[in-house]
């Protein structure tokens, strides 16, 4: 049931972001009519860390068929919605939804978790996502963060502040994959970074309190979140070998 405009973390929302998704809902609505299936607001909104002024809000329109008619259509309230409130949507197709889980496990997991429908149903209810799906996503994920996190030192030149805003973005990167491996391990965690953070560092002994404000001790929060990484990359490999075994 779409009741995701009156949640309360939509209305958490400054108005002036609330009142141009309202018109963007309607003015999608009016365009596509039958051929709207829904739309959702995830990432940050739907978890309940956005940030005003610095998050984007994360959105998906799932339509019936995405022809070049339909999306020509919406291309300026698209565009209006984007530039006015920071909503960055993805367009997906009601058929295209089963067949992606495997492709986008953790992002499937996340959204059937926390969304907001403004639009329609939920699709996601009934997504169905394997365990192999998941670690392959997670070791993905974490080593593209790893080797992206070594380029952060490399890139700044010796620039502290770069490298702890370097740092910070990693650490929001691997918020997801971290969560997800805590999920496969039985690990009950919240979905904000502050409490992945926690139960991440308390599951394989790293002190993550560095990773709090990466820009205050930049060489620390980069040694820790190397720590980190290794720790959560071993641990999910090792779970791909039991499973052979």
């Amino acid at each position: 049931m779409a009741d995701g405009l009156t949640h309360p973390m939509f209305l958490g929302l400054p108005k002036t972001v609330r009142d141009r998704i309202t018109e963007w809902t309607k003015s999608l609505e009016a365009a596509l009519g039958d051929d709207l299936v829904a739309i959702l607001l995830t990432g940050g909104v739907a978890r309940g860390d956005y940030r005003p002024g610095e998050s984007d809000v994360n959105a998906l329109v799932i339509l019936r068929d995405a022809n070049f008619e339909k999306l020509d259509a919406i291309s300026s309230a698209m565009q209006a919605v984007r530039y006015g409130a920071r909503v960055e949507p993805t367009i997906l197709t009601a058929d295209e939804l089963p067949g992606a889980s495997d492709a986008f496990p953790l992002l499937y997991d996340e959204i059937k978790k926390s969304n907001l429908i403004l639009v329609g149903t939920d699709p996601f209810a009934s997504a169905v996502v394997d365990d192999t799906h998941r670690r392959l996503r997670i070791e993905q994920e974490l080593r593209e963060a790893q080797i992206g996190l070594r380029r952060v030192v490399t890139d700044a030149l010796g620039a502290r502040e770069a490298i702890g805003g370097g740092v910070g973005r990693k650490v929001r990167q691997v918020r997801r994959p971290l969560r997800a491996l805590l999920g496969l391990k039985g690990i009950d965690c919240k979905e904000d970074l502050k409490n992945v953070l926690a139960c991440a560092g308390g599951a394989y002994g790293v002190d993550v309190s560095s990773l709090a404000a990466p820009r205050d001790q930049p060489e620390a929060a980069h040694e820790a979140l190397t720590q980190l990484l290794a720790a959560a990359i071993a641990d999910v490999q090792s779970m791909e070998t039991e499973r052979l075994t």
